[in-house]
């Protein structure tokens, strides 16, 4: 350690309380390994022993998370770049080296290992404050969506219980008069009691859209029910609260998508990306958050790999020709080109032509989808690369 070394390779086996990073040079020794607690102060006390220790130091984590995000927002200060090691192949490439023991310590060896080994892993770039913002939002906003589907579903299973007509009338996840309505009645009887007319002005008064058509829905379904079944106004007490609760979670979502919507429209591409259809403001955010710099990325080919709609190949001796779905990708890239590819085929167009010419071709409708889907990703890098907005008709928008 006396002599200073040209070039090394630094391993972080990153951790929320703390880090553990461990150094090796040229030769595979290890010049380097300690505790590193997540603390400005610690972390700048490592940088500055490991960049001793070479001209060059070359970094490498598995975590590119919150968890990590101080470690490489200093790295980034000081001029350093990492490069993003992959829990899966870190666990693979452990049994390479001798011994059994599962330590932070032999993680991180092993992660300077791999990167000495391999030149090709992603260079992580600390996100802009308009990705980093929306990286925020996009998880915040997950939150609310997950516990709205788990409210209605529990909100049906009491109804059901209950009043199963009314709880068959309706589409609770997309109807807001439904909501509003089990907020004031829950059981049959006090449906048949308030009367249309009445109702109607109850449900007109709170912002209700075709509040007769609601009204005279939910009298159809009290109507049809004349028994009294047993816990009723325990269940239509917690009816009531549960539907309170989706409708507050309906404003929250839309204060949170409001948000999103103006965040991603300072994006100098947001144009060019919504151009696209089925791609809105909130997949479109996800987009950005997903893809990162799209200059990472070589090609659409490279683009559509990354998002797992390219097939791979699995061929073994004569057996030549055998295709596979990939393992490794990003699920949430792959998500914002499926959904956005399903929205798409809604309407008549271009997209919704393909998918029909893939299901005349004999694909299943997912099969469909996942080919227009990687279609989809070749006309958004022309898109991105051109800086122009989307158009059905290209001979119209070359003239």
């Amino acid at each position: 350690m006396s002599e200073r070394s040209a070039c090394v390779w630094a391993g972080v086996d990153a951790g929320k309380g703390h880090h553990w990073a461990a150094v090796v040079d040229e030769g595979g020794a290890r010049l380097w390994s300690k505790k590193v607690d997540n603390d400005e102060t610690a972390i700048l006390t490592a940088l500055g022993e490991i960049l001793a220790l070479a001209d060059q130091v070359h970094w490498a984590v598995d975590i590119c998370g919150t968890s990590s995000a101080l470690l490489l927002a200093l790295l980034a200060a000081h001029s350093q770049r990492a490069v993003y090691v992959p829990g899966r192949t870190v666990n693979r490439m452990a049994g390479a080296y001798r011994g059994e023991a599962k330590t932070d310590a032999r993680d991180a060896y092993v992660i300077a290992e791999t990167a000495r080994h391999r030149r090709d892993f992603t260079t992580i770039d600390v996100p802009a404050q308009l990705v980093a913002d929306l990286a925020l939002l996009t998880a915040h906003r997950s939150d609310p969506v997950a516990d709205r589907v788990r409210m209605i579903n529990r909100l049906r299973d009491v109804l059901t219980g209950i009043f199963p007509a009314l709880e068959r009338a309706f589409d609770y996840s997309a109807h807001k008069g439904a909501p509003v309505l089990l907020t004031g009645y829950q059981t049959p009887a006090a449906l048949r009691r308030r009367g249309r007319a009445r109702l109607t002005a109850w449900l007109a008064n709170r912002g209700v859209r075709s509040a007769d058509a609601v009204a005279v829905t939910a009298l159809e379904a009290a109507e049809a029910q004349r028994t009294v079944l047993p816990g009723e106004d325990v269940a239509a007490t917690i009816v009531a609260d549960l539907a309170t609760q989706i409708l507050a979670l309906d404003d929250r979502l839309k204060r949170i998508d409001k948000q999103i919507r103006d965040t991603f429209h300072a994006h100098p591409q947001a144009e060019v990306i919504e151009s696209l259809p089925g791609i809105g403001p909130i997949l479109g955010a996800e987009l950005v958050v997903a893809a990162g710099d799209l200059r990472a990325y070589a090609d659409a080919g490279h683009l559509a790999s990354a998002a797992g709609l390219v097939p791979v190949p699995r061929d073994s001796g004569r057996r030549t020709g055998n295709l596979r779905r990939p393992k490794r990708y990003s699920r949430r890239l792959r998500r914002v080109f499926y959904l956005s590819a399903q929205t798409s085929i809604i309407k008549d167009g271009p997209n919704r032509d393909f998918h029909l010419k893939k299901r005349a071709e004999g694909c299943k409708h997912v099969q469909a989808v996942i080919a227009l889907a990687r279609r989809r990703v070749s006309v958004l890098w022309a898109l991105l690369r051109d800086n122009r907005v989307f158009t059905p008709d290209p001979v119209a928008q070359t003239a």
